[in-house]
């Protein structure tokens, strides 16, 4: 019995500090828009940049956030309080693209942000009315892995580009190694407590990391400078 009650507490403990990690280390996946909202603010207008990618992410976090709580899912706390600041974050790049749109975009990112608080909104009150806990679990666990999967697919954008013109111009290192550390982190922590929910689409974007420091490795080139702003250019009108 001491033996098992030895265990639980060191596979506790383990995935404690590998949620820290992911925390620590999800800040510079959060951090990485900063030079692209530096120049839409030099430059007052958002050009050709795309609002899109922080109307998902912020859906994102907020659906995540709320499947960590505990009346969703069992000790995933570390996921609540990650996706949480996510969301603070996504909420200030929205702010200010909205502050420096131009008319058109402006109002359809209002219109954006407002469906992503009814639809989350509608997913709070719907997820309480389902009275099984276990239900409301798979329900919610299902929707916050179905988000993460396609947010971590993202990538596979600029992975294509890297192949295509042979250059990481567009693939900045260190937002490459911090999706590897935080996807990683968080991979150990859905093992640790059990939970397929964060560990699968951790598991995705673990390889997705590994793949884009690779690519980074083969193609890149000594005499060029890395880009210091992620690729978020619209390239289709669609595109907010």
């Amino acid at each position: 019995m001491m033996v098992y009650l030895g265990s639980l507490q060191t596979l506790a403990t383990c995935k404690d500090v590998a949620g820290i990690a992911g925390n620590v280390f999800a800040f510079g996946l959060f951090l990485s828009p900063v030079a692209t909202f530096q120049r839409i603010i030099r430059n007052e207008s958002t050009e050709q940049f795309s609002g899109l990618p922080y109307i998902y992410t912020l859906l994102n976090c907020l659906i995540t956030a709320w499947y960590g709580l505990p009346v969703i899912s069992s000790n995933n706390l570390l996921v609540t309080t990650v996706n949480s600041i996510g969301a603070i974050f996504q909420l200030v790049y929205i702010t200010i693209f909205i502050k420096y749109a131009e008319k058109t975009k402006k109002l359809r990112m209002i219109g954006l942000l407002l469906s992503v608080f009814v639809l989350f909104a509608a997913i709070i009150v719907g997820s309480l009315l389902i009275v099984d806990f276990e239900i409301r679990h798979l329900t919610i666990g299902f929707l916050s892995c179905a988000t993460l999967i396609s947010m971590f697919a993202s990538p596979l954008f600029v992975i294509n580009l890297v192949i295509q013109t042979r250059s990481v111009e567009f693939m900045p290192f260190h937002l490459s190694l911090c999706t590897f550390l935080m996807s990683t982190s968080f991979l150990l922590y859905g093992i640790f407590n059990f939970d397929p929910f964060i560990y699968a689409p951790n598991g995705i974007g673990t390889i997705l990391g590994v793949v884009q420091l690779l690519l980074f490795s083969y193609f890149k080139k000594p005499s060029r400078e890395d880009s210091t702003e992620p690729l978020i250019v619209s390239y289709s009108s669609t595109d907010a």
